[in-house]
């Protein structure tokens, strides 16, 4: 039995579906019953449980043998930081006594030690906890989402413009959540001694100016890129809905990504391209 915990969202669907194509016993952890029916449907058992209830996760845990660890976002109106590391904190105690066998958890490129910086902090303390504790643990470090440019599809259809705090022409790895999830399925499947850091990416790095060539193509207009600029970063998240302390850490995160890390040549490489997932995107828009 394979426990996917954050099973219901892109990337973990993606590691559920993949197992249960194979055949594989799969428990979908989620606190939305709705979401139950379709993923009994599929064949996946459901469990019911709060991430944050960390006596129900590790009795979840003790009905599987290997589990995927995904640390889901908060809720953008919290203090974001506050609110992950807690998450984290939940996950790896969740996993201490619950006798499973291998870990597979998902991380991010760039992730590295500091404060105030979202997900390469947050996901940094996920993977030290798990290099601290006994139970074997794959890491996937993914690169940019694809998916952060979902939200872009209804601009960019209406006014054919595509606004980004990226430097139009930064190239940056990017990767579908699919092809995490199917990545991610295999490490699950893997012998136990096999562990390790995976940096995932697509078959090719891309820039916004490439983003808006994908949804040009797929919308047969013309689509420019706005750069939004350094010194608005942070106004531009709270009007989204970012608390102060939520678009701090985002602005300070997207600072270090423009700044750039050094990103691994010997990644692991899927197999959606950008124009493909944006076409997908956009039929699905309409």
């Amino acid at each position: 039995m394979y426990i996917i915990v954050g099973g219901t969202g892109r990337v973990g669907s993606a590691v559920a579906k993949t197992l249960l194509a194979g055949g594989e016993a799969v428990t979908i952890v989620t606190r939305n019953a709705e979401k139950a029916g379709a993923w009994r449907q599929r064949g996946a058992e459901v469990a019911l449980a709060d991430v944050h209830d960390v006596a129900s996760l590790r009795e979840v845990f003790r009905h599987g043998k290997r589990a995927f660890l995904l640390n889901p976002n908060a809720d953008i109106s919290s203090d974001t930081d506050r609110e992950e590391r807690e998450t984290v904190r939940c996950l790896l105690a969740a996993i201490e006594g619950s006798r499973l066998e291998k870990v597979v958890a998902q991380s991010t490129m760039g992730a590295q030690p500091g404060e105030q910086c979202g997900d390469l902090n947050i996901l940094y303390e996920l993977e030290a906890g798990l290099r601290s504790q006994p139970i074997p643990a794959s890491i996937i470090r993914a690169a940019y989402y694809y998916s952060n440019w979902d939200a872009m599809v209804r601009p960019v259809t209406k006014d054919g413009v595509l606004s980004t705090m990226l430097p139009a022409d930064l190239t940056l790895p990017m990767v579908a959540p699919e092809d995490l999830g199917r990545v991610a399925a295999r490490l699950l499947q893997e012998p136990i001694g096999r562990i390790g850091i995976h940096p995932v990416e697509g078959p090719e790095r891309y820039s916004p100016n490439d983003v808006a060539a994908a949804f040009a193509a797929a919308l047969g207009r013309t689509v420019r890129v706005d750069v939004i600029p350094r010194e608005a970063w942070e106004d531009a998240y709270r009007r989204l809905g970012f608390s102060d302390a939520a678009a701090r850490s985002y602005a300070r995160m997207t600072a270090l990504t423009v700044d750039g890390p050094e990103y691994p040549e010997d990644a692991i490489r899927g197999s959606i391209s950008l124009q493909t997932y944006i076409d997908e995107l956009v039929r699905g828009s309409s």
